[in-house]
């Protein structure tokens, strides 16, 4: 079983105060089951987005040449999606819809044929899923899910199977499955009861300090901010149990918490 040290190189930049370690281990040591974020958390997704976004510009240019020609960039592209949002809100958290509808949006626009919005969308969403992992997704990954079920929470269309992380999740939850989007605290439960346990025996792992971190206290879980780029807490109210730079930290303090 993998295991970690607090003195372990990859925790090289670890900077934790005695106090914080020992509270959150405390808190650490109920909990029964993970929650864990997805994009900018396993892996910096606006990489995985630009690249789509690129195909999708190359697909256009051959089957709505127009089109491609309208948009003229992936700046354009996003345009399109923002002013999408912006006129149907209703989309805002569902991103698989928002983006058909920005390219349906651009295909009427520039005259093509909409109907070309939905080989265009599987395109994109094919390629949304070729991720980079960082560097300590993997062996983050290995080490929750030999210790408690984990259930993938994310605003976001990723796919873990499509990825390849499958195995290691207990179940994943998103806003097409549940209706609902972080913060909103039934998207919380929703994965507390997949996870068969109580919200109170659940830790939340997230980097946005408000949709997640903020979001999982106010659903009473357990709380880390992945905080990589070593910002201060930008919300008001409690702060998490703790915060991490890196997944590696993560594990070292559950497995400092007796886990």
């Amino acid at each position: 079983m993998l295991t970690y040290s607090l003195h372990q190189a990859p925790l090289r930049r670890v900077v934790v105060c005695a106090e914080v370690c020992s509270a959150a281990m405390q808190n650490f040591s109920a909990i029964r089951a993970i929650t864990l974020d997805l994009d900018d958390t396993l892996w910096p997704v606006w990489p995985a987005i630009a690249r789509a976004e690129a195909v999708l510009l190359q697909w256009l240019d051959e089957h709505a040449p127009r089109t491609a020609t309208m948009l003229g960039s992936t700046e354009a592209v996003r345009a399109i999606r923002v002013a999408v949002e912006r006129e149907q809100p209703e989309l805002r958290h569902d991103l698989s819809g928002l983006r058909r509808e920005s390219i349906r949006r651009a295909l009427r626009q520039a005259g093509d044929d909409p109907a070309l919005a939905e080989p265009a969308f599987a395109l994109f969403f094919a390629q949304r899923q070729k991720v980079d992992l960082y560097d300590d997704a993997l062996p983050a990954l290995e080490f929750l899910a030999a210790r408690w079920p984990v259930v993938a929470l994310s605003n976001g269309n990723a796919n873990v199977h499509t990825i390849g992380l499958g195995r290691f999740f207990h179940a994943s939850l998103n806003v097409g499955s549940t209706g609902y989007a972080k913060p909103d605290v039934r998207m919380f439960q929703a994965a507390a009861q997949a996870a068969g346990v109580a919200v109170e025996q659940v830790l939340h792992v997230g980097d946005d300090a408000l949709l997640d971190a903020a979001g999982a206290l106010d659903a009473g879980m357990h709380a880390v901010w992945l905080n990589r780029q070593g910002v201060d807490w930008p919300a008001q109210g409690p702060a998490p149990h703790a915060t991490v730079t890196d997944l590696h930290q993560l594990c070292a303090l559950l497995q400092k918490a007796g886990h």
